[in-house]
């Protein structure tokens, strides 16, 4: 029994014995770690249960590295380079564009809305020549009807030729990448590329210059001077990093141009005068007024593209509440020219007839000041053209009516249906 005895207390010996290590392992383990000595080369960190050190098998080890990817490392760093985006939809090599696609992409680099405000003083001006010569003697009056075509051929070419050279810079700059609801972003839709979009600028802006040389000899030199001056306006407006557009002077830019210099220079060449009349110059401020609050709309709407792109306006500057104030200022005092015209004794009364336009006023100035979002910024700018356009409509019929109604009576009983 001794014997039993003593060999049962000899194997629970060798069992505690073979314990104590174990043990001891485990105390190290939940002990608090002792700091080593760092250097370049080891990095010490705490100890942990094997349990919980994530292992990968062997042979995932071996796949990989008989695969051998290729790891490449980009900046994501900002850069002024801009690089051509991908389409969505990778056309075969083979693939052309048909005729009706070439003409969609090219209406789109137009934007036709956006050729009223040339087109709008170019008839003001037009009819402010043809009033003054009707008469019972001439009742249709002297109308150049070659130079007006001439007119409205060079100053849409030249518009046109200044959007694709606007399109050419803001895909330079990074303007309007994102931005789905300004027109043309020929190159950022990726439809055309950068360099064609520009040589197709500049070749259409030489057009349009080339066209006007030959129309404004009828006016005179001061027709050059406006000629020249809206010519490097509308291609600075954009170009360069320094434009017209990034210096906070699109707007004051818009008024002249759409304003006086269209409407002047239009007056001089279909009256065949060296001079204009001062009546003119006031009658041409309302458009540009008008023009200068479409173009305030458009900021307006891409207000956060171009404080994204550094792109410095008035709308950018003044925030999007003091912008609306200015609008409303734009608008009201274009109003307030037009009435002032018509008040005078012996003034035609019946511009006044533009008051009817008060509908689409009220419209557009509730819209902007309720509009906080980009799309509801667009329908105001595209609501700005369609006042503008009708403005000029009364303002039209309002002149022709005044002109025609003292010579009706005197009209030979003939030409009297």
């Amino acid at each position: 029994m001794q014997s039993k005895n003593s060999k049962n207390t000899d194997a629970k010996n060798k069992m505690n014995k073979a314990k104590e290590p174990a043990e001891a392992t485990v105390n190290m383990a939940n002990a608090t770690p002792i700091k080593a000595v760092t250097s370049s080369h080891i990095v010490t960190a705490d100890s942990v249960l094997a349990e919980e050190v994530p292992t990968i098998p062997l042979g995932s080890l071996e796949t990989v590295s008989t695969l051998q990817p290729e790891v490449s490392v980009r900046s994501v760093a900002s850069t002024r380079s801009v690089n051509m985006p991908t389409p969505l939809v990778a056309q075969p090599s083979e693939y052309r564009r048909s005729i009706n696609e070439w003409l969609q992409v090219g209406w789109g680099g137009i934007r036709p809305a956006y050729s009223l405000l040339s087109l709008i003083p170019v008839c003001v001006g037009s009819v402010l020549a043809w009033v003054p010569t009707l008469s019972a003697k001439k009742p249709l009056g002297l109308f150049h009807t070659t130079h007006f075509f001439g007119i409205v051929l060079a100053v849409i070419l030249i518009q046109v030729g200044a959007n694709l050279v606007n399109d050419y810079y803001d895909y330079l700059r990074g303007i309007d990448t994102s931005n789905a609801l300004g027109p043309g972003g020929l190159i950022q839709q990726g439809l055309v590329e950068p360099a064609r979009v520009l040589m197709s600028g500049l070749v259409v802006l030489g057009l349009g210059a080339v066209i006007g040389l030959f129309v404004a000899a009828a006016g005179g030199p001061f027709v050059y001077l406006l000629g020249a001056i809206g010519l490097l306006c509308a291609y600075f407006y954009s170009a360069t990093a320094h434009s017209l557009a990034a210096l906070t002077l699109g707007e004051l830019a818009g008024f002249f141009l759409f304003g006086p210099f269209i409407t002047l220079g239009t007056y001089m060449v279909m009256a065949q005068t060296g001079s204009f009349d001062r009546t003119v110059l006031v009658y041409s401020l309302p458009f540009g007024l008008l023009a200068a609050a479409a173009i305030h709309a458009n900021n307006m709407r891409d207000l956060e593209g171009d404080i994204h792109a550094k792109r410095r306006t008035l709308a950018s500057l003044l925030g999007l509440r003091w912008s609306r104030w200015l609008y409303m200022t734009l608008i009201f005092v274009a109003y307030i020219v037009i009435v002032a015209l018509a008040i005078p004794r012996g003034a035609p009364h019946l511009i006044l007839l533009t008051l009817w336009t008060l509908p689409i006023l009220v419209v557009a100035v509730t819209g902007v000041v309720r509009s906080n979002t980009p799309s509801g910024l667009h329908l105001i700018m595209h609501q700005t053209f369609k006042l503008e356009t009708y403005f000029a409509l009364f303002l039209i019929i309002a002149l022709l009516i005044t002109a025609f109604a003292p010579i009706i009576p005197n009209l030979p009983a003939h030409l009297i249906p």
